[in-house]
């Protein structure tokens, strides 16, 4: 899938994405680092969703009135991005990238798509150990917040 974040491409494999969302609004409490736009209320599960142009300190780019969200298939985790441009076809050539060009090695390729360089990210890759550590303990701070919203199994509406 080819995404626009800030004023760069990138790309994550069609297995990596469970599903594209528009941006609903998301729960962001004061003191968020800032790569976490909030949490997404998906069925009353808090996911943490992270803004990919932050998070890689991506150039800023051409604001877009619609953004939308890629909901990952690994983990519960969701991307924030500019916009989802296309999906791409199978098989098309990927320019290797070393593993130490990139933090954590999230880069592991690059595609040529009309002109422009799209970097393939690996999503098992977007965090350092540190960085998932605080984001679980803020996942589960916000797990907390909406189990104090659910009416106990016995309530009857009036």
């Amino acid at each position: 899938m080819l995404l626009a974040a800030g004023g760069a491409a990138f790309a994550l494999p069609h297995a990596a994405v469970r599903a594209l969302l528009p941006l609903p609004r998301l729960d962001a409490p004061p003191g968020l680092p800032p790569p976490l736009a909030g949490f997404l209320n998906l069925g009353g599960e808090a996911v943490p969703v992270l803004d990919l142009a932050r998070l890689l300190d991506a150039a800023p780019g051409a604001p877009h009135p619609y953004r939308h969200l890629v909901l990952l298939a690994e983990g519960r985790l969701a991307l924030l991005v500019d916009r989802a441009l296309d999906v791409l076809p199978a098989g098309l050539p990927l320019r290797p990238v070393e593993p130490g060009r990139s933090l954590n090695g999230l880069v592991t390729g690059a595609l040529e798509v009309e002109g422009v360089t799209a970097h393939l990210l690996d999503p098992g890759r977007l965090l350092l150990a540190e960085e998932e550590a605080v984001l679980a303990a803020l996942t589960e701070r916000a797990r907390a917040r909406l189990a104090r919203w659910d009416a106990p199994p016995d309530a009857a509406p009036p």
